[in-house]
């Protein structure tokens, strides 16, 4: 008589740059059976020794930009099943089975986590005002009526890897959506709690006016590919 097996694992792409006072709880809140990869994208703050130590998988990134490390994760990565999270504190990794269920259980290909601020500085007025605009324009480009392109979200390994996803900077996020959308996959979206980052880490997306300029500037040359 042979013992059952526990539920396959799922790898977690973890971008990071400079997020050693996030980690700890991030990598806490990992449920079993999901394994980290912290895509280190030149941290100068320590962060790929204080995730090693904590058990999970640090894959260097030389190449400078969000799309690299998050890229970087996904080739690194083994199982089956990958899910994306920020590494800075503002998402749960607790949320993510929520968002794997629907791709493991073959009713979605990729799934979206929709960010719901839990505090009103939680995600800046100009963030979330680019984030409807290019929505918007993802809608008009694809028929897909989602409200958020947010970082924290789920689907298979090799059906990601076979997209072809070419950007390597801000563009990446948007760039999986327009190509799983062009290649016909159904995805689904998913209310997440969304706090406000750690402090004591930089933020390198829309956190800033500088952030969320470039991430538009970005997606939107994405749009227009």
């Amino acid at each position: 008589m042979t013992g059952q097996q526990g539920p396959a694992p799922v790898d977690v792409v973890l971008p990071c740059l400079d997020e050693a006072a996030a980690l700890p709880w991030v990598l806490s809140r990992l449920p079993a059976g999901y394994r980290a990869i912290v895509a280190d994208n030149g941290s100068t703050d320590g962060s790929p020794d204080v995730a090693a130590a904590l058990g999970a998988t640090v894959v260097p990134v030389p190449q400078r930009g969000f799309g690299a490390a998050a890229h970087a994760g996904l080739e690194a990565a083994t199982a089956d099943h990958v899910c994306f999270c920020d590494a800075d504190g503002s998402m749960d990794p607790a949320d993510l089975p929520r968002l794997v269920s629907p791709v493991q259980a073959g009713t979605a290909d990729l799934v979206l986590g929709r960010r719901r601020p839990t505090t009103r500085g939680a995600w800046p007025p100009h963030a979330r005002v680019a984030n409807r605009a290019l929505t918007v324009l993802l809608r008009r480009r694809t028929g897909l009526r989602l409200h958020d392109l947010g970082p924290m979200r789920a689907g298979r390994r090799t059906a990601l890897l076979d997209l072809g996803i070419t950007d390597r900077r801000f563009g990446y996020p948007l760039e999986m959506v327009v190509r799983a959308a062009d290649a016909g996959w159904r995805v689904q979206e998913l209310d997440v709690p969304y706090a406000p980052r750690t402090e004591g880490g930089k933020s390198k997306v829309t956190g800033t006016w500088l952030g969320t300029a470039r991430t538009v500037r970005d997606m939107s040359g994405v749009l227009a590919r």
